[in-house]
């Protein structure tokens, strides 16, 4: 049975960065494992990061089931959403992605979300592991579209606003119908003092801190470069970081 990790939290604090580089972990420590990467934020750029060339997303296939006239003739419409899903999937000889879009535009989605909660689940399945790269508002959590997650890592930034927003997903996530089994907080962009003097902000929010990630400037000069995250040496800090709070989760367990 497939394992469900996902990370979350509001834009900028370093969320795709830490999903990237844990993928990154995950293929360097367990030779031979299956991973398929659910990129569903938004402002989609996870494959950028895994250094990953996309070309379609499961919102522009979903938009484009609502036309009659783009399913060819004799053929079910749930048979072409499946066909069509299927065809998003970036293949790649450590990762597979599939990345969900932009927000949908107006009318009913309810069928074609279906079939998507319907192919995710069964396309899941066929991995070792799915690891959900999710938007602010947990929508495809909430929806059930990702089945259910084993871990959830809450990430903030080292600032006081970051902190409470982390607290603010933590309570999105204890209202979700869909069961989230462990909820850790990560910290991103730390300096030497930035955890001791976060202490009180972070245990307002109940959440379980597993690690901090320090400020790396060889991420900075990577996305300058439009160079991928997932290509940053062992030695990098955020590298090391992450392999930390990988050891910590036990995932692999």
């Amino acid at each position: 049975m497939s394992k469900y990790i996902a990370v979350a939290g509001k834009g900028g604090v370093g969320k795709t960065t830490f999903t990237a580089l844990l993928l990154r972990q995950m293929v360097r420590r367990e030779k031979g494992t299956s991973i398929l990467a659910v990129d569903a934020d938004p402002n989609a750029n996870l494959g950028e990061a895994l250094g990953l060339e996309v070309t379609s997303t499961i919102s522009e296939l979903l938009e484009q089931s609502k036309d009659p006239k783009a399913i060819p003739q004799g053929m079910p419409k749930n048979v072409f959403i499946e066909y069509k899903l299927q065809q998003s999937l970036v293949e790649s000889k450590d990762i597979d992605l599939l990345v969900m879009g932009g927000p949908q535009g107006a009318g009913c989605y309810c069928y074609p979300n279906d079939i998507l909660r319907k192919h995710l689940e069964n396309i899941g399945e066929n991995y070792d592991f799915v690891a959900v790269d999710s938007e602010a508002g947990l929508e495809h959590i909430s929806r059930r579209t990702i089945p259910r997650i084993e871990v959830m890592f809450v990430i903030s930034d080292s600032s006081a606003r970051g902190i409470r927003s982390a607290g603010r997903v933590h309570e999105l996530i204890k209202g979700l119908k869909s069961a989230v089994q462990t909820i850790y907080l990560i910290v991103t962009k730390t300096s030497e003092g930035s955890m001791k003097s976060l202490e009180e902000e972070i245990q307002r929010t109940g959440l379980t801190v597993i690690g901090d990630i320090p400020l790396d400037p060889l991420v900075v000069e990577y996305d300058l470069a439009g160079k991928p995250l997932f290509d940053l040496p062992d030695d990098a800090v955020s590298v090391q970081a992450v392999e930390a709070i990988l050891n910590r989760a036990g995932i692999f367990n």
